[in-house]
């Protein structure tokens, strides 16, 4: 897969430019939407068609829920289904989290412990969403903020088995990998190091804030602000080992101007365009 994508870096389409970005095309390499605000018929709706047809889109899922003991609601992975045929994104994605417990959808994507009970139902869940949309399906890394004492699995090492079992891609979120080493002690290389390269077809890159509290400094996944020189750093590192693959630059809270986030995602081709990484097709 990862030799046929645009070595490009795009951004989230956001409620605030959907006029600007149908009336003109953007320079970035492509436009992220998440399916969730286009699950129903509404103006946006209307917009993102019209700008379908000037741009390249990749669906970004927020509310699938793989970690669910429960199984997969499958009303929501119909409408799921029903986003991605309408636009035909060139990816879709979706976390490696919880979010639906008793029928409540919870505000939140929830981190779930690295079990082979875990590992064994997300798998099952991954495989019928999979069966359903009839595409491949990028599972995101998770931000995390602790251990849990049931974890017997390396996150890297569980992703890898997914991909083994499932077929699945992985979207490897570059700022989530920077929190989650930070808060959790790890060592975001040698995880870049032992995830295989061939499956991975997207990064994400994004900002975080820091929390200073009990004489300890927590990175949170916020989304807010321009990416951290850390995360355009651990980027490069990304594309070095892995080759170069779309980048999707995220701000989600406090959204900035469009030439905002198309200045971000400049930076982004810019990374991209320095590095020694495998080439793939633009």
């Amino acid at each position: 897969m990862a030799g046929d994508l645009p070595s490009r870096a795009g951004i989230g389409l956001r409620t605030a430019h959907l006029r600007q970005i149908a009336a003109a095309p953007p320079s970035a390499g492509f436009l992220e939407i998440h399916a969730e605000n286009y699950m129903g018929d509404s103006p946006a709706v209307a917009l993102l068609e019209r700008i379908r047809r000037d741009n390249e889109l990749s669906v970004h899922g927020v509310g699938l829920s793989l970690g669910s003991a429960e199984g997969l609601d499958q009303r929501h992975l119909r409408r799921l289904k029903a986003v991605a045929d309408r636009f035909q994104p060139f990816l879709l994605s979706e976390h490696l989290s919880w979010s639906i417990v008793g029928g409540t959808y919870l505000n939140d994507l929830l981190p779930l412990p690295y079990t082979e009970e875990a590992l064994a139902l997300v798998a099952r869940n991954i495989t019928q969403a999979q069966e359903t949309l009839g595409r491949r399906l990028l599972i995101e890394n998770p931000s995390r903020y602790l251990r849990f004492a049931a974890s017997v699995i390396p996150e890297e090492e569980f992703l890898t088995e997914l991909v083994r079992r499932t077929g699945c891609g992985l979207l490897c979120d570059l700022n989530n990998l920077f929190v989650s080493c930070h808060n959790t002690a790890g060592d975001p290389l040698r995880w870049l190091d032992d995830i295989p390269a061939e499956a991975v077809d997207e990064f994400h890159v994004a900002g975080h804030a820091v929390n200073e509290a009990d004489g300890r400094t927590m990175l949170i996944d916020d989304h807010g602000s321009h990416v951290h020189a850390a995360v355009w750093r651990l980027l490069a590192e990304a594309v070095a080992r892995i080759g170069r693959r779309p980048v999707l630059v995220e701000w989600d809270t406090d959204v900035p101007e469009l030439a905002v986030l198309l200045a971000e995602a400049a930076q982004a081709d810019a990374v991209l365009a320095r590095s020694q990484g495998h080439r793939h097709v633009a």
